[in-house]
């Protein structure tokens, strides 16, 4: 593999949504991981990948809804440690729960969860994640048996060993989200964290107390049912990875399959649903 890159650094407005179509566009592309920045993001691709047409058709460039400019450098020696270095901070949760790469300093929060940074970053992760952390930590999930489907680092998994959850499902399609769940899960002690590789294909014959799905809305709107039916009565889901004006097709979706509503949390214009069985 070349260990030289191009590092593509745009610079978006309006920064969040743009930046998740943006990322979502070029994942159909040679480039292969992502860092979010103050203004925007940066894409990497490896140089001897990338054609001189690789933003030809990425249809957002074209927008009039959306004001992009980027800007091109060529990397030698990529240390993807160094760029998370850079810009990864940790999330705090109300002074609860703190989620650190293992170069960031301790604090005295309850529940601590390590994360060590590797080269692919997704654009409102801070959000969703912090939102799903804090319905969590509002529930009690001791001795519930627990699913976090599109796990991506397993932090959700891990904090829900921490309140007591066993035994905790984490599954994601993506091959590095599953090896790097492993990799977590040992990092921070978990005993009781399968990790998947997979979709809700998975799904078939077992059952939960508690599902965590921080996706996206097309495919919560897709496996919804497949949710629903190993939801035990009594059960809770809980959804993230979509925005505000997105509500009405997952409420819909979960008040059709007979889930209630229960509460939401929202950060910007992402939101966080909790619906019961």
């Amino acid at each position: 593999m070349s260990n030289s890159y191009l590092g593509y650094h745009f610079t978006v407005t309006p920064k969040e949504i743009g930046s998740e179509i943006l990322i979502a566009e070029l994942e159909a592309t040679a480039f292969e991981s992502f860092i979010e920045t103050e203004n925007g993001f940066s894409a990497f691709v490896q140089k001897e990948l990338c054609t001189t047409d690789i933003l030809d058709h990425i249809q957002l460039l074209q927008s009039p809804d959306f004001t992009i400019s980027y800007e091109v450098e060529e990397i030698e020696q990529v240390n993807w440690n160094e760029e998370w270095k850079k810009n990864f901070e940790p999330i705090n949760v109300d002074g609860i729960c703190q989620v650190r790469a293992p170069f960031h300093e301790k604090t005295d929060a309850q529940y601590d969860i390590i994360i060590e940074p590797k080269m692919s970053f997704g654009t409102g992760h801070h959000e969703t994640t912090h939102m799903m952390i804090q319905h969590i930590l509002e529930t009690d999930f001791t001795n519930k048996k627990t699913l976090d489907m599109g796990c991506g680092t397993a932090i959700l998994a891990i904090l829900a060993e921490m309140k007591g959850a066993q035994p905790v499902d984490a599954i994601d399609i993506d091959n590095w989200c599953y090896q790097n769940s492993i990799e977590n899960a040992e990092r921070n002690n978990c005993k009781h964290i399968s990790v998947y590789e997979g979709d809700a294909a998975l799904l078939q014959g077992r059952t939960y107390d508690i599902i965590i799905a921080n996706i996206n809305r097309n495919i919560l709107l897709n496996d919804m049912q497949q949710y629903v039916d190993c939801l035990n009565p009594g059960g809770t889901l809980f959804l993230s990875g979509f925005y505000e004006e997105d509500i009405p097709y997952i409420d819909a979706s979960c008040t059709e399959k007979g889930l209630k509503y229960v509460k939401k949390h929202q950060r910007n214009n992402w939101v966080a649903l909790k619906y019961v069985n």
